[in-house]
C-alpha cells in the first residue's frame, strides 16, 4: 500500500520506469566547452575556449583535440558539423571569425572576419548542408545577421532584412550556441535577452521577420533565454534565468504551441538557471545548466531534477538516439534514459 501511495505522489516520473544515467566520455581536457554538434551516435564535435576543438568518431571512446593554427586564443562558442570531415566554428568577441574544416579538423580556413570592436557572434544553425545563418549582438541597435548558401564558403550580411531595432540592453547569449533554431523550409527562431527578451522569427530563410515577446525572466544584463528548441513549427521550449543566480527558478522555462507567438509557464519548472535544452521526442525533454539537469516526460509541463552536475550545452544526435552534454574542464557526458 505504501508503494502504491508513493507511486501516486511521485507520478509521472518514477512510475514510468524511467531510469537515468550519466556516462563520462571525456574529462581530461582543459577547456570550457560550449559548442556542441552531435552528428550521429558515433560522430560528435565540441568547441570551447583556448582555441580548442574536439572530435570523436567512435561515440566518445577516443578523442582528437586540435587548435586551429593562428586562432589558439579564441573562444569558440558554437560549432556546426556535417560529418566526420566537415565542420564550421565561430568565436565570441572581436575580431569575429568563421572557420571551416573539410579534412576532419587538421586544417581550417577563414571564411569571415569582422574587426568591429562591437561585434559578438552568438550562434549558428543550418537548414541543410548549404544554407546556414549566424546571429550576433546588435551594432548601433541592429542585430547582426549572416547567411550562407554555399556551405559556409561565403557569408552575406542580411542584417538590413530585420527592420526593427533592438531595445537598449537587449542582446543574445552565447552560453551554448542554442539561442538560434532552424527547421526545414526556411524557418528560424532567434531569442534575445538582457533588459528585454524577444523571439525573432522568419519562415523564408531570413528575408522577412516577425517579433514576438518572450515573457521569461528579464530586466538585467544577466537574465533572459539562454537556450531554445522546437520540436516542430508550432511546439517549442525556451530556458534560461539568471546565470549569476543559477539556483533560482523564478521564471526560467516557458512553452509555446503556436510557433513562439505566445508562451506559458509549466506546472513544475526546472530547478535553476539552464543554458541548454533539447527535445528527445514529443514528450521527453532535457534541460541543463551550471546548477544541474532536469527531465520532463510530459512535453515540458512538469520537470524533475535528475543531476546536480554542471554542464553548458546539450544536444540529441541528429542521426541517432544519443543525448550528449558538454561543460567545464572539457567534460563530455552521455545521458541515457531507459
Amino acid at each position: 500500500m505504501k508503494k502504491i501511495l508513493w507511486c501516486l505522489l511521485m507520478a509521472p516520473f518514477f512510475c514510468a520506469a524511467q531510469s537515468v544515467s550519466l556516462k563520462p566520455l571525456n574529462e581530461i581536457t582543459k577547456t570550457s566547452l560550449r559548442g556542441l554538434s552531435v552528428v550521429s551516435d558515433k560522430v560528435i564535435w565540441v568547441s570551447g575556449n583556448n582555441g580548442s576543438v574536439g572530435k570523436t568518431v567512435d561515440g566518445g571512446k577516443n578523442w582528437q583535440w586540435v587548435k586551429p593554427k593562428g586562432y589558439e586564443k579564441l573562444d569558440f562558442r558554437d560549432i556546426e558539423a556535417f560529418d566526420d570531415k566537415q565542420a564550421i566554428i565561430v568565436n565570441a568577441g572581436s575580431p569575429a571569425y568563421i572557420l571551416k574544416t573539410i579534412d576532419g579538423g587538421t586544417n581550417w580556413t577563414e571564411h569571415y572576419k569582422n574587426a568591429d570592436s562591437a561585434i559578438f557572434l552568438d550562434g549558428l544553425a543550418f537548414w541543410d548542408k548549404n544554407k546556414g545563418i549566424i546571429f550576433g549582438d546588435p551594432i548601433k541597435d541592429k542585430m547582426q545577421l549572416l547567411k550562407t548558401v554555399d556551405a559556409g564558403k561565403t557569408w552575406e550580411d542580411i542584417s538590413p532584412n530585420l527592420k526593427v531595432s533592438l531595445a537598449k540592453g537587449e542582446a543574445g547569449f552565447a552560453a551554448s550556441g542554442s539561442t538560434i533554431k532552424t527547421l526545414s523550409g526556411g524557418k528560424v527562431w532567434i531569442s534575445t535577452g538582457g533588459m528585454v527578451s524577444n523571439i525573432y522569427y522568419s519562415d523564408d530563410y531570413g528575408q522577412n521577420w516577425s517579433v514576438f515577446k518572450c515573457p521569461i525572466w528579464q530586466g538585467k544584463e544577466t537574465t533572459g533565454p539562454f537556450s531554445m528548441d522546437f520540436y516542430n513549427s508550432k511546439v517549442g521550449v525556451v530556458v534560461g534565468g539568471d546565470y549569476v543566480q543559477d539556483k533560482i527558478n523564478a521564471n526560467n522555462v516557458l512553452l509555446t504551441s503556436d510557433g513562439g507567438q505566445t508562451w506559458e509557464k509549466p506546472i513544475t519548472p526546472v530547478l535553476g538557471y539552464r543554458s541548454g535544452v533539447t527535445y528527445v521526442n514529443a514528450k521527453t525533454l532535457v534541460a541543463t545548466g551550471t546548477s544541474g539537469t532536469d527531465l520532463s516526460i510530459d512535453g515540458g509541463k512538469n520537470w524533475k531534477h535528475i543531476s546536480d552536475q554542471s554542464f553548458n550545452a546539450i544536444q540529441r544526435s541528429k542521426k541517432g538516439k544519443a543525448i550528449i552534454l558538454a561543460g567545464e574542464k572539457g567534460s563530455v557526458y552521455q545521458l541515457s534514459l531507459n
